[in-house]
């Protein structure tokens, strides 16, 4: 790359005009974003180009986001970064793995889906996370946390292995860097020794002005090419002394790092092994090029520390990143509407609930992992600060410390996501069911979420805990059945996990008086009939309802039945009710493959009367989700898709029903 591209001065073609006045010329002459079909496309530009497309990139995502919602403030924080990294490096043949891929947004316009941008997140357009078979360009699928460390260092040993010099670079935030997995794969990589960039994206900070001056100094100097030559060479040299060569060396070395940790906030990754870099503000396009630039020459595993400013470029997400962080449509003028009073979700209620209960009972603890506002303990944070903890990305430290914290009298309760509770599968097991710890995990968005798609949908809690001895499991219809089966969990001294979806609550009022203690593995029966019986669990229940109300039109009765409990299950009443409807049907949000309705036929075909008898054994059919990973779409057409709602349920049953 030529001096030319990095040098500001040198791109002004009469030095009488000013940089406003330059970019206000390259406005003028139509759209830069329009001419960007590939990275190769912006390699053609020079800086100041760059800076009016990032201007432009910025507006793109504003205007698709706004209508389709998404993640907007990671990514227009990443946009200089985003154009830098395509700038420097060789794309595809170079691979950027983005951390959780929230961040990715501009990195899908830049790399041949523009004209697709305005489909992101919809049903049967692209991803709003990377994937694999979507684009050359997405080196790796992501959308859980921390994994991108590893991932390019498996890709980096890759290259080496083939005798490649491609490089490999990971794009990780400062809250995924938390992770323990992120760790791991320092550690891994600082002994690998391989040539690996790892970017650690901090948009949780500000660059004070002296340290910031000070700190960009020395990255240049670090990052610089005679700098690293003079000390590749003072090492060999010193290598070389007969006798007190490597004890030299390593004097030196230790010298070395204290002195840049006098300086820089570096220490730590120096001592596993990275070179350290920064930190450096990310939204300056002509020092992120240089330092890339360098650091593309330097061998072994190297750390980029980038500050960069979440919701960069748009007001409200600027002052409110959190509120902006994930959001569903909203107009882009005047921003979202705060004031607007939405229905209540099955998060709210929760965090109400557990508001309630806590008043009452000071052992109760609340823990969540990273996800404060996504769990709805954000008043239980205010009110409770000595009792909530949020340790971060880290489910299973999150698990283990709820398991110690309930050894010592406490009742602590883990709110996660159900997809990221996944994490922590080991420690489930281990540390809190094997000893059958009174700890009460609140799987929120249990089933199908909708339009952030594979890697978010909880579609495997039903079949990964219900196998968990002394694990009870509980799924509620409604906002009132949730604030009943959290204060039953918390009566229990048994580990106890109760799954519940995203959106709306029906019945979510708070009682008066404290919830009914509800009988442990006890069904409820909704409406009676003869024809069909309908197993239905948490989020299917209405929708069960909704159908059986048409059936019952058609003169077709049947019973439904609100299973409550995933496990254990109401045995009797499964028995009974197989004895006297000549069709079952189970509905669940979950794979069918070890789910509720696999756990219902284990009854059945369990049943030593039925064993020996050989039945009765009444016709079975489930609705759930198949062997597959789900897409995106909104959760209303995935249920359409999979039957799950009440159409789906009464077209399923008029069709067993003519066999």
């Amino acid at each position: 790359m030529s001096s030319p591209y990095l040098d500001k001065g040198s791109l002004v073609i009469d030095n009488v005009k000013t940089m406003s006045e330059a970019r206000l010329e390259i406005k003028n002459k139509g759209s830069l974003l329009a001419r960007v079909n590939s990275p190769a496309d912006l390699r053609k530009m020079n800086i100041l180009e760059l800076e009016v497309l990032a201007e432009e990139v910025r507006k793109f995502i504003i205007d698709i986001v706004s209508a389709n919602g998404g993640h907007l403030a990671s990514s227009l924080g990443a946009v200089e970064l985003t154009i830098a990294l395509h700038y420097v490096f060789n794309t595809p043949a170079d691979k950027v793995i983005w951390d959780v891929g929230h961040q990715v947004y501009a990195h899908k316009i830049l790399t041949g889906r523009k004209k697709a941008f305005s489909t992101m997140r919809t049903y049967g357009g692209i991803s709003g996370f990377p994937k694999c078979d979507e684009s050359e360009y997405d080196a790796f699928g992501t959308g859980h946390s921390s994994t991108s460390i590893s991932a390019a260092l498996g890709i980096a040993q890759a290259n080496h292995l083939k005798g490649l010099k491609n490089k490999a670079i990971a794009v990780i935030g400062d809250g995924s860097l938390m992770s323990g997995i992120a760790f791991e794969g320092l550690n891994h990589a600082g002994h690998l020794k391989e040539d690996l960039i790892v970017i650690l994206n901090d948009n949780g900070m500000s660059i004070s002005k002296n340290v910031g001056a000070l700190a960009a100094s020395l990255s240049s100097l670090i990052s610089g090419q005679a700098f690293n030559r003079f000390r590749m060479q003072m090492k060999t040299a010193v290598e070389k002394i007969p006798g007190i060569g490597n004890s030299v060396r390593d004097i030196l070395r230790k010298s070395e790092g204290f002195v840049k940790s006098l300086f820089m906030p570096g220490l730590i990754f120096h001592e596993l092994g990275f070179l350290y870099i920064g930190p450096v503000d990310g939204h300056r396009l002509d020092v992120m090029i240089n330092r890339l630039h360098n650091l593309s020459t330097i061998p072994g595993p190297i750390l980029f520390h980038v500050v960069t400013k979440k919701g960069k470029g748009y007001k409200p997400a600027e002052e409110d990143p959190i509120l902006y962080h994930g959001v569903s449509p909203f107009d882009k003028v005047s921003g979202i509407d705060v004031s607007v009073q939405k229905t209540p979700s099955y998060t709210d209620t929760f965090g109400e609930a557990l508001l309630k209960v806590a008043e009452e009972d000071k052992r109760i603890i609340a823990i969540t992992a990273g996800m404060t506002h996504g769990t709805g303990l954000e008043q239980f944070e205010k009110r409770f600060p000595d009792r909530f903890y949020d340790v971060g990305i880290a489910e299973q430290h999150a698990v283990t410390f709820a398991a110690g914290l309930a050894t010592e009298g406490f009742r602590p309760v883990v709110a996660i996501y159900s997809t990221f509770l996944q994490r922590a599968y080991d420690q489930i097991i281990h540390d809190v069911c094997l000893q059958d710890l009174p700890v009460v995990f609140m799987l929120d968005r249990g089933g199908l979420v909708g339009e952030d798609g594979q890697t978010h949908h909880g579609s495997f809690d039903i079949s990964y805990l219900r196998s968990m001895p002394n694990l009870i499991f509980m799924a509620p219809k409604d906002g009132h059945e949730l604030q009943q089966m959290l204060f039953t969990a918390l009566q229990l001294p048994h580990p106890v996990a109760i799954r519940y979806p995203r959106g709306s609550a029906p019945n979510c009022q708070l009682p008066a008086a404290v919830p009914d203690f509800l009988q442990i593995g006890k069904a409820e029966i909704l409406t009676e009939g003869k024809d069909v019986a309908i197993f239905a669990i948490g989020a299917t229940v209405y929708p069960a309802l909704e159908a059986a109300e048409q059936l019952a039109r058609e003169g077709i009765q049947c019973s439904v039945i609100n299973s409550r409990f995933i496990k254990p299950l109401d045995k009797n009443l499964i028995l009974s009710i197989a004895k006297s409807h000549p069709l079952i049907l189970t509905v669940e949000e979950n794979v069918l493959q070890g789910g509720f309705g696999s756990a219902l036929r284990e009854v059945l075909f369990n049943h030593e009367e039925n064993a020996s008898a050989g039945g009765p054994y009444p016709q079975i059919f489930s609705l759930g989700i198949p062997d597959e990973f789900v897409t995106h779409g909104s959760q209303k057409q995935l249920r359409k898709y999979y039957y799950l709602d009440s159409e789906g349920i009464y077209n399923t049953i008029k069709i067993l029903l003519c066999k």
